[in-house]
């Protein structure tokens, strides 16, 4: 090497490492979680994602706009998913999940399958999560999420609250069931039987900066997506029996 570009070299290495940053994996990182913890989420996950992938086939023989659909919400997930805010020490991230307005659209069990896509898509290709918390990534994200989402819709419009409100409130409470989740799944993996009530609300205090306003921010969201979707494509929420009623219940 030339010996004038040597002092450029060190320059340049010497800004690396002083400006390098930590890379944080989304999702719970690979090797966060114990061997056993990390088995038993797999093992939690494995019937929603096989109900969901039966329900798709189901669904999607009588309807190819149905996969369609599925594809496009999919795309969805992955993109909104694809936010991630470093948590310091918790060994996660905060982001939006968009697993509300999908299990509105295509139902929860479905949503668990298109959870699962996007999660092992980041893990293999994004360094996002991990193959190891897979399983307990999809647990979170996808089985809590799509479920309280889609419970909260369907409490509201039940109860007269406009479906606007009520897909906003598929919003914020899938996103914030996902982190009361992922924090279950931390504490108990890291902390001890003793200790892990109080690992669990530190967990949950080291969330809570970032995900609050995530968590709304993903309500208003899922309530915009739903608007937009009833006005502009009312026989997509049509077929799916979902209400169209901007102002009201179906």
């Amino acid at each position: 090497m030339n010996q004038r570009y040597i002092p450029r070299t060190l320059a340049v290495a010497a800004a690396l490492i002083v400006y390098s940053a930590p890379a944080y994996a989304m999702h719970i990182a690979e090797g966060i979680l114990p061997v056993k913890w990390a088995g038993l989420w797999l093992i939690l996950s494995i019937p929603f994602l096989l109900i969901g992938i039966r329900e798709l086939k189901h669904r999607g023989m009588g309807s190819p706009q149905y996969k369609a659909l599925v594809g496009l919400v999919g795309a969805a997930v992955f993109i909104i998913s694809c936010m991630p805010i470093p948590i310091p020490v918790v060994g996660s991230c905060s982001h939006p999940c968009g697993t509300g307005i999908a299990a509105i659209i295509i139902g929860p069990w479905v949503t668990v399958v298109v959870t699962s896509v996007a999660l092992l898509l980041q893990a293999l290709f994004m360094a996002h999560g991990g193959l190891s918390t897979f399983g307990a990534d999809v647990f979170s994200m996808g089985v809590a999420g799509a479920f309280v989402g889609y419970g909260s819709f369907k409490l509201g419009t039940r109860l007269g609250v406009p479906v606007v409100i009520a897909a906003f409130l598929a919003g914020v409470t899938s996103d914030w069931a996902t982190y009361f989740v992922t924090s279950i799944e931390l504490s108990t993996a890291l902390g001890t039987s003793a200790s892990w009530l109080n690992m669990l609300a530190m967990i949950l205090i080291a969330f809570m900066p970032t995900q609050i306003p995530l968590g709304i921010f993903e309500g208003f969201l899922a309530a915009g997506a739903y608007k937009f979707i009833a006005s502009r494509r009312p026989e997509i929420l049509q077929s799916l029996d979902v209400s169209v009623s901007i102002g009201g219940v179906k």
